[in-house]
């Protein structure tokens, strides 16, 4: 009781913000569809929005706490219900083939993150985040990853603003760029799964390289490919978990009361667990449970994971201020910019080693 007293007016809001961003994604401006901006970006920009026509309004105390455990843990929630969506037989089988861009992409945008955060004297845990949501998949990721290394909102808000600019851009330009440096469908996919971040977005980059084509089986090759990439959250979290750790034991910082086991990502557990039982219920025979399953319930799980990252950035968008993030959104901009082009770049240039690159579906 104590615990709805507390938090039921906050997560209440999120979720009446997050409800809101989803109907909006419904609308188009002409022939652009909001869906191309993303329920979770529309989400944490009506809560930008909100705490600065009302700042104490977001810090009432019926408010405070449910905004702060949605931004917190409902976060990781939508991490775990995203593992129910990823069988691992079909993309260790549709997927294995763009193994070699996925891990090529992810390493050379961490690394450009990295470079790029010493040059620009950018924020470490921002940097972190950016380089992060760049190459694996986007808010997602950023979800995954903000815990482990107890980013604050306004980090989360920075780098989702920033990869939300660049998915956009991403999602208009690519099809075309794709088809007119010679990509062969097959190879546009893994370059759409690889290079694009937001699911939202690789589906509408994907869907319009269906009608450039003219040809289908682009887009489930897409989200296939981009689904795989999905996969590297675990390595990257726990090996942040490692560095976090022996970090804090060099600085000693905290008389040796830091430890692995305070920071490990346990969330990261239940969303293996998740894709785990998708894969077994599709080594099931076919019954009226695995359709179910299958064609429902997975959906279902989609819906909520995306609505429940929604809730999320709404709670962030809360705890900050958009004129400071306009202000100080230069650096970061500039950094994820760096970070689009090499894993553009690095994609095309490994399909071209592997001969992906002018393949067909």
């Amino acid at each position: 009781m104590t615990f709805i007293k507390k938090n039921c007016g906050g997560i209440l809001l999120c979720a009446v913000i997050a409800a809101l961003a989803e109907f909006l994604c419904t609308l188009s401006i002409g022939r652009f569809s909001l869906e191309l901006v993303g329920v979770p970006v529309i989400s944490i920009l009506i809560g930008m929005i909100i705490s600065l026509i009302s700042p104490k309004f977001t810090q009432t105390p019926i408010l405070v706490g449910g905004i702060k455990f949605t931004s917190k843990k409902i976060l990781q929630w939508a991490v775990i219900i995203l593992g129910f969506s990823l069988n691992l037989n079909t993309i260790a089988v549709v997927g294995a083939k763009s193994l070699p861009v996925i891990i090529c992409t992810v390493s050379a945008s961490l690394i450009v993150a990295f470079i790029m955060m010493k040059i620009l004297k950018v924020n470490s845990k921002t940097a972190c985040l950016i380089g992060v949501g760049s190459s694996i998949c986007g808010g997602s990721a950023i979800a995954a990853t903000a815990p482990v290394i107890d980013a604050d909102d306004s980090d989360v808000a920075r780098s989702i603003s920033v990869i939300f600019f660049f998915n956009i851009l991403a999602a208009l330009i690519f099809p075309v760029f794709g088809y007119s440096i010679g990509l062969g469908t097959e190879g546009f996919a893994v370059f759409a799964g690889t290079a694009v971040n937001d699911t939202s977005s690789v589906t509408a980059a994907a869907s319009t390289a269906e009608s450039i084509y003219n040809t289908s089986g682009i887009l489930s090759a897409a989200v296939t490919v981009k689904l795989t990439r999905t996969l590297a959250i675990i390595p990257i979290t726990l090996c942040l978990a490692f560095y976090r750790t022996r970090k804090a034991k060099k600085s000693n910082t905290d008389n040796g009361q830091f430890s692995f086991k305070k920071i490990f990502p346990w969330f990261i557990l239940y969303f293996i667990g998740a894709s785990i039982i998708t894969t077994l219920v599709g080594l099931i025979p076919e019954s009226a449970f695995t359709v179910f399953y299958n064609n429902n319930f997975i959906e279902i799980t989609k819906w909520l994971a995306k609505f429940f990252i929604a809730m999320a950035m709404a709670g962030i968008g809360l705890n900050n201020n958009i004129v400071d993030l306009i202000k100080n959104g230069g650096k970061p901009i500039l950094l994820g910019l760096c970070c689009w082009v090499s894993i553009t770049a690095v994609s095309l240039s490994v399909q071209s080693v592997t001969e992906i690159y002018t393949s067909n579906i």
